[in-house]
């Protein structure tokens, strides 16, 4: 199946935050649940999950206003379609402008006495970008709209909890802190029971499920790319992520390469199926301690490798099923959820055996025995024709509150990721995150590209629209 000739546009905004606190405080090494870990602790804040966000690894400089961050209009929004002339040269450009906020965010972070300079000079840096994307669109034939009024950026409070509940350091002021704080978690116990369930599960006509089995990415196959978010640009998420399935996915993948790599599912299925990482926010020095995407980008710790990963395909609609395309692009939540608002974030946090009580904004404090749990769900309906679109969320969208989908869409197999991980008791830990988006549970989220084979995908469809539970 060809790509559509032209898809509509969305941006990749990406800064840096980073600190480095001359008042930590390493507590003493814990054995917790079998795991020794090295608590943080900020000079004013009590210890446990969310104590403040600091990290002596971070880098940065005290002065960093936590909780704030720099926000800027979101460009890739603002088109309305991306000819594939166009494509590469304005996904790198999209890319330059996450670099450049990046920077800024960087500096600022160290001296945010230095606000209104950085705000000035990154004007001028995405001025000159954003005339390069207007002359690139042009070229290719489209009528953009006045793309330059879009370069001016703010500082901005991402989350309100957030910045009121941050640190404070010895001058009266908030202390440096990339997140996560300590409004950001919740003891499972005191949250109400909000949901049946895991709040995933399938209804409607096509009542079955197909399961892949594609392990807990024991090869650790990460990189901080993102194929479907900003194809051909290296570090393209500023984010660890995590793949099972597909062994060759990378930025520059392309869908002939997928079609004949490796995978680790069981099954043949040669999807990729990825997700940020989840790490304990430790001190643990990483092999990507000092690179982007780790370190450089404000993700530190010691990556938790899930204790269980189940990709379920259900039917959850009210209509039977249609097998997916290859190479279909798909994805679930706002990696940006923090600054952009709640309206794409759909992935949850709870924790095994308290699964009816569901958190989309906060991390969960599981008690012991008990495992953290995200669940990933996916939308299920198809526009029929395109296996992309450039914001990649309005040719597969949700169904409506009765489980139908829009006029023009058709039901396809709906994925949910449910990933399960042993935290240790009373650890600091968070999911990995755009630098500004500090590392908050709302912007959890994952990603999968179809590479099935036919047969195994009409094996799907047959056992979800037949009641059946297949493996």
């Amino acid at each position: 199946m060809k790509r559509q000739k032209r898809i509509t546009a969305r941006p990749h905004k990406r800064t840096r935050l980073s600190k480095r606190s001359g008042a930590l405080i390493l507590t003493a090494l814990a054995a917790c649940g079998g795991t020794a870990i090295i608590a943080a602790q900020a000079l004013a804040g009590p210890g446990g999950p969310g104590a403040g966000g600091t990290d002596a690894s971070a880098g940065g400089g005290a002065g960093t206003v936590a909780g704030r961050t720099i926000s800027c209009p979101d460009v890739g929004q603002r088109l309305r379609s991306l000819p594939p002339a166009a494509a590469p040269e304005v996904n790198r450009d999209l890319g330059q402008l996450d670099a450049q906020v990046a920077q800024a965010f960087r500096r600022w972070s160290a001296d945010p006495g230095t606000q209104d300079q950085v705000l000035r000079g990154l004007e001028k840096d995405r001025k000159a970008t954003i005339g390069r994307i207007t002359d690139a669109l042009r070229r290719a034939g489209e009528r953009p709209d006045a793309l330059d009024r879009l370069s001016a950026c703010r500082t901005t409070t991402g989350n309100a909890t957030t910045a009121r509940n941050a640190p404070r350091d010895a001058r009266g002021g908030n202390s440096a802190g990339n997140g996560p704080f300590r409004d950001d978690f919740v003891d499972i116990k005191t949250v109400r029971p909000n949901t049946r369930g895991n709040g995933q599960g399938g209804r409607g006509t096509a009542s079955g499920s197909f399961r892949s089995e594609c392990g807990r990415n024991e090869n650790r196959h990460n990189n901080p790319d993102n194929l479907i978010v900003a194809p051909g640009v290296s570090n393209g998420a500023h984010h660890m992520h995590d793949y099972v399935g597909n062994l060759a996915t990378s930025a520059f993948s392309s869908d002939r390469e997928l079609a004949g790599a490796g995978t680790t599912c069981g099954n043949g299925d040669r999807s990729t199926y990825y997700w940020p990482v989840l790490r304990l926010r430790d001190n643990g020095r990483e092999r990507d301690a000092d690179a982007p995407g780790g370190g450089q980008d404000g993700n530190v710790g010691t990556i938790l490798r899930p204790a269980a990963v189940s990709l379920k395909f259900d039917g959850n609609g009210a209509d039977k099923v249609t097998a997916m395309p290859p190479f279909l692009r798909n994805l679930t939540g706002d990696a940006k959820a923090l600054t952009n608002g709640p309206a794409n974030a759909n992935a949850s946090w709870s924790c095994t055996g308290f699964e009816n009580r569901q958190l989309k904004n906060k991390y969960p404090i599981c008690p012991r025995g008990s495992n953290v749990v995200r669940s990933l769900a996916f939308p299920n309906c198809w526009d029929g024709r395109n296996i992309d679109s450039a914001n990649h969320r309005t040719h597969v969208v949700f169904p409506d509150g009765n489980g139908r989908c829009r006029n023009g869409f058709r039901a396809i197999p709906r994925l949910v990721q449910r990933l399960t991980y042993a935290v240790p008791p009373n650890a600091q830990y968070a999911v990995d995150s755009f630098p500004d988006q500090l590392h908050n549970p709302v912007t959890d989220h994952g990603d999968f590209i179809n590479a099935m084979p036919q047969r195994l995908m009409r094996t799907a469809v047959d056992c979800i629209n037949s009641g059946r539970d297949c493996r």
